[in-house]
């Protein structure tokens, strides 16, 4: 079928790297292996951070006569050129879609949401113009995909019927990581060498946006944890860079001196390189949504060990692909870290099994399969090209 997609937080084409949009790409990828036809219906970005009303207002005002333009285009085009569903991806009170209820309605097509979140303390708040638009979007998807299950709770009550919910875990492209796997010992020297790092003790790997909020308080959070283990032997290989670095840097280097190596912002291929020439990936996952820097680091044959808070253990598999501590216990992270620090063979068990996780239950796919079935149940009548 013919798929209008549209995500108003981060387009699949914004040229600033990030979690965001890896994930709408690979929603693209996955709705198009499944078969389907995908165009980007916009680029506009409903975004506002700072609980801005009047910037909230004037996004609704763009996005409401954008998204009749949209629509009128539409319907005095070729009708075989019309979507036959409309899908967007992230929608919360900070990035509310703005598009996809006027469009779908107009064009009488279902409408489908991917990762949605609900947060009723926003209602009346500086985003209550996002939250009101986010919840009325909810209210009318006919499906709504949850990558884990922290957020169905939430968003039960704005769906009346129970089939309209499904759970879609996170998934990705594995084989950039699993190649790069197979050629670990080669990508382990190559950085040895360029970094002045030592081959023959543990690496723990950690690639992230540098940024103020969560993912700051998460590195914070990370230098801690290395305290508690500063008595063993271990190097620290650090990707990602942003507008935090310097308190990044600053915290972890306190934190460990001496054992930190910083190579800064990565390509996929580059990327992929950093986490199969490591041992152990660990991240404290502060009010994170899932993680996807812990699946790619799955998918490279590399152990997590992070906090089951959240979407977390819907994408480390505790006990058998990493070890997930009770969220907000720094203590127990260090502890988890140490244990599999101390203990290589069941790292490298762990690592194995994190391999086949990633390429099988969490492949593309492993998605398009879902998705296939749950789309062509709102449109029974359309065929994929």
């Amino acid at each position: 079928m013919r798929i209008a997609f549209y995500a108003p937080l981060k387009s699949p084409t914004h040229s600033i790297p990030s979690g965001d949009r890896r994930v709408a790409e690979m929603l693209v990828q996955a709705l198009e292996q499944a078969g389907h036809c995908v165009e980007l219906a916009s680029s506009l970005r409903a975004y506002d951070g700072a609980g801005d009303a009047q910037h909230q207002a004037a996004l609704r005002e763009q996005g409401a006569a954008l998204g009749e333009r949209i629509a009128q285009q539409w319907r005095e085009g070729p009708r075989n050129a019309r979507p036959e569903l409309w899908f967007t991806y992230h929608v919360y009170y900070k990035a509310p879609d703005w598009l996809g209820p006027t469009v779908s309605a107009a064009l009488g097509i279902p409408y489908v949401i991917a990762e949605a979140s609900h947060a009723p303390k926003r209602a009346g708040g500086p985003w209550a113009i996002g939250h009101a638009a986010s919840t009325d979007a909810i209210r009318r998807a006919d499906l709504v995909l949850c990558p884990s299950r922290d957020d169905i709770a939430c968003l039960e009550p704005l769906v009346a019927a129970p089939g309209r919910i499904m759970l879609l875990p996170p998934f990705l492209d594995a084989s950039p990581f699993s190649q790069a796997a197979k050629h670990r010992e080669a990508h382990r020297a190559r950085l040895a060498s360029m970094h002045g790092l030592d081959e023959s003790v543990p690496w723990i790997v950690v690639a992230t946006m540098m940024r103020q909020g969560d993912k700051l308080a998460s590195y914070r959070v990370l230098a801690e944890v290395l305290t508690q283990v500063r008595d063993l032997p271990w190097r620290l290989v650090v990707a990602g860079d942003g507008p935090a670095h310097a308190e990044v840097e600053a915290a972890l280097e306190a934190a460990a001196a001496g054992r930190c190596c910083f190579l800064g912002e990565l390509d996929q291929a580059e990327l992929a390189t950093a986490y199969a020439a490591s041992d152990l990936c660990v991240w404290p996952a502060v009010n994170e949504a899932y993680g996807m820097a812990m699946l790619e680091a799955q998918a490279a044959g590399v152990p997590v060990v992070s906090s089951a808070s959240r979407g977390v253990p819907d994408v480390v598999e505790d006990g058998r692909t990493g070890l997930l501590a009770p969220p907000g216990d720094g203590a127990a992270l260090a502890e988890l870290v140490r244990s599999l620090i101390c203990d290589a063979p069941r790292r490298a068990a762990m690592g194995r099994e994190a391999g086949a996780f990633a390429g099988g239950d969490r492949s593309i796919a492993a998605a398009a399969a879902k998705l296939g079935p749950a789309l062509a149940r709102l449109v029974p009548c359309a065929e994929a090209h």
